[in-house]
C-alpha cells in the first residue's frame, strides 16, 4: 500500500493500485501488443516496448565500463527481461557478461514474479537480482554510487505521492490542504493551514523560479482578486521530488529514462495537475469528482507534467538551485528530451514490426496521452 502523502499526518483514504499482473492473467490492450508473444495474426514478435528503451541506453551508454541498470517499480519484469534479451542478442559479447540489472520493488510478491519472469533465460540469472525496498528511502541505497548507470521508472510517477496546496484568490499565499475526520458526522473535510512541509516549498520554489519579476501583489493584481476572486488549487509532485532528490544524492552520475501519462481524460477533481480517481465495482469504473468522497478502495493516476518534472530534475542535480545566483556562470549537469512516446519509439524500436494490416500499430496508437523523458550528465558533474 502506498500512502497518498508523505507523512502520516496528511494520510487520505485511498489504497493505491499499481498495475499488477498475476501469473497466467492475460494482459489487456495496450499492454498486450507490447509485452507478449504475439499480436493480432499469429507472428510471434520480441517485446518491442522494451527493444525500444535498450536501445536508447545502448546508443547513450559508455560500454568502456560496465552497465548497470536500475529499475524502479519492474511490474512483472517483462520490461527487464526484454531489455536483457535485447542486449544479450545485440550488444558485445563483454557488455552483456559484465551488466547488473537491479529492480527496486517495494511489493514482496511483484519481486518473486520478477524472479520468475527474468529467470525463463538462465542467462540472466547471473546478472539480475530484485531489492524488496522503498526507492524513496535514502539508507536503501548505502554509500554515493560513483559508477555511471541508468534508471528505469516505467508507469512510476501516476503513483506517487502528491501534495494539494490552496489559495483563495489570485495573490492570497499558498496554504497547505490537511485532511480532518468531521467529529459530529462521517466524513472527511479539508483544513488549511501555513506552508510548512520542506517538500512543498522545494517544489514551490520550483515554480516560482520561471515567473516574470513583476510584482503580483501590485494594487492592481489586489483590485483585480477582490472583483473577480477566484480560487486556486494546485497538486504538487512531492513524492516524485522526494525520489529524484535521494536518486541525485545516491546516483549522481545516473542517466534516467521515465515514462507515464502526460495527461488523462475526464478528470472530474479540480486543480491544476489534478488525480483520476476511480472506482470498479461489477466491472464497471466510476469516477469521483471529489477525493474526499473515495472510500476504502480507490485507484489514483496523477498525469505528469514534464515541464515541471525537467525542473525537478535540474533542482535536485543542484544546477538550478545555482541560478538563484544571478552571478552564477556554471551550465547545466543534465542533458534532457522529452519525446512523445511514438516520437520515442520511432525513433529506437522497430515499429515496422507491430503494424498490423490495417494499418494500426499498437505502438505508436496506443500511447497518445503518454511520453518518455531522458536525462543524462554533461561534464558539469562532479
Amino acid at each position: 500500500m502506498l500512502s497518498r502523502s508523505h507523512t502520516n499526518k496528511k494520510l487520505l483514504p485511498f489504497i493505491f493500485n499499481k498495475l499488477k499482473v498475476t501469473p497466467n492473467e492475460p494482459f489487456t490492450p495496450p499492454f498486450q501488443a507490447l509485452f507478449s508473444t504475439h499480436i493480432v495474426g499469429e507472428k510471434p514478435i520480441l517485446p518491442w516496448y522494451a527493444q525500444g528503451i535498450a536501445e536508447a541506453i545502448m546508443r547513450t551508454a559508455n560500454l568502456s565500463v560496465p552497465l548497470k541498470i536500475y529499475e524502479i517499480g519492474g511490474g512483472s519484469g517483462t520490461c527487464a527481461k526484454g531489455i536483457m534479451d535485447y542486449i544479450m542478442l545485440n550488444a558485445p559479447p563483454r557488455v552483456y557478461n559484465s551488466m547488473t540489472y537491479i529492480s527496486v520493488e517495494i511489493s514482496p510478491a511483484l519481486a518473486e514474479i520478477q524472479k520468475q519472469t527474468v529467470g525463463e533465460v538462465h542467462g540472466h540469472l547471473s546478472k539480475f537480482k530484485v531489492e524488496h525496498r522503498d526507492a524513496t528511502d535514502r539508507s536503501g541505497w548505502g554509500d554515493v554510487e560513483q559508477q555511471p548507470c541508468w534508471v528505469i521508472m516505467l508507469e512510476v510517477l501516476d503513483n506517487l505521492s502528491h501534495d494539494l496546496i490552496y489559495s483563495e484568490n489570485q495573490v492570497s499565499p499558498w496554504m497547505e490542504v490537511w485532511v480532518e475526520k468531521q467529529l459530529d458526522r462521517e466524513g472527511l473535510s479539508e483544513l488549511y493551514k501555513p506552508l510548512q512541509d520542506p517538500l512543498i516549498k522545494c517544489c514551490l520554489e520550483i515554480l516560482e523560479l520561471d515567473k516574470s519579476n513583476t510584482n503580483q501583489s501590485s494594487a492592481v493584481s489586489k483590485a483585480w482578486s477582490k472583483l473577480f476572486p477566484k480560487p486556486r488549487r494546485c497538486w504538487l509532485p512531492t513524492g516524485c521530488m522526494k525520489l529524484l532528490e535521494v536518486l541525485h544524492a545516491a546516483l549522481p552520475k545516473m542517466s534516467l529514462i521515465a515514462s507515464d501519462f502526460s495527461y488523462l481524460p475526464d478528470v472530474k477533481i479540480p486543480g491544476e495537475r489534478a488525480p483520476l480517481v476511480s472506482t470498479k465495482k461489477d466491472g464497471y469504473s466510476s469516477d469521483y469528482s471529489n477525493y474526499l468522497d473515495a472510500k476504502g478502495e480507490a485507484d489514483i493516476f496523477f498525469p505528469t507534467d514534464f515541464w515541471l518534472l525537467e525542473r525537478i530534475d535540474h533542482y535536485c542535480s543542484g544546477w538550478l538551485k545555482l541560478q538563484k545566483d544571478k552571478s552564477s556562470t556554471q551550465g547545466k549537469k543534465r542533458r534532457t528530451i522529452t519525446l512523445d512516446t511514438s516520437s520515442f519509439m520511432e525513433e529506437f524500436s522497430l515499429p515496422s514490426k507491430t503494424r498490423t494490416k490495417d494499418g494500426y500499430n499498437p505502438l505508436l496508437d496506443d500511447f497518445k496521452n503518454t511520453k518518455f523523458y531522458l536525462s543524462v550528465p554533461t561534464h558539469n558533474i562532479k
